[in-house]
């Protein structure tokens, strides 16, 4: 499938929530990141934007892109509804091309996947290269399929945090791994649905 296909996806997937005004922040990200002095942040795929508008609320300056212009024309407006389009930027971006330039305290990668073609090892490697010394890069993937998730396939395979650290091939003498887990939680769905799921957690940290 092509890029127009992988855009139209996804423009097509943000267009059937565009009642959506308060977008949820990810648990995990409320979880771990008031431990971190803000910063600089890239949030990786941004979606609905619940992430990036926390952020910017905890006082972090946020460089959100995604592949959909629909899911990047709705943060842009959160944002400025919020007050706070100085700390928030939404760009509409290509992962398969680049990660965007610019140096970074964190790199927020929350539930990254896609049924299209995309070397995430290679956007996350390239993506970490953009951290300065002391920065993190927080990725947070589905361990487990809820119910009412969009994949269902009973063959995927969930990746675990180790073996995701392992493919990125950072350099040991300049990155190390601050957390490789894979807790539980209850999770609510559409309509108010709930469920245990299991997120898979990795923190590496740019030491020099």
């Amino acid at each position: 499938m092509t890029a127009a296909d992988e855009t139209t996806f996804w423009n097509e997937i943000h267009a059937q929530h565009a009642g959506t005004t308060q977008p949820r922040p990810n648990v995990r990200l409320t979880e771990i990141v008031p431990g971190f002095e803000p910063g600089d942040a890239l949030d990786l795929g941004c979606g609905a934007g619940g992430d990036a508008i926390w952020l910017a609320r905890q006082g972090w300056h946020v460089t959100a892109v995604d592949i959909s212009a629909v899911a990047v024309e709705r943060l842009t407006k959160l944002a400025a509804d919020r007050h706070l389009h100085r700390s928030v930027t939404a760009e509409r971006h290509d992962l398969r091309t680049g990660v965007p330039g610019g140096r970074f305290d964190l790199v927020s990668a929350h539930y990254l996947h896609t049924p299209f073609d995309l070397d995430r090892a290679a956007v996350l490697q390239a993506a970490a290269f953009r951290l300065r010394p002391g920065g993190r890069l927080l990725v947070v993937d589905h361990g487990s399929a809820a119910p009412w998730s969009w994949n269902r396939d009973s063959d995927v395979y969930f990746p675990p945090p180790r073996e995701i650290a392992a493919g990125l091939e950072l350099d040991p003498a300049q990155w190390t791994v601050e957390r490789a887990d894979a807790p539980t939680r209850i999770a609510t769905g559409p309509g108010g649905v709930t469920a245990e799921v299991t997120d898979h957690v990795l923190i590496v940290r740019r030491t020099r």
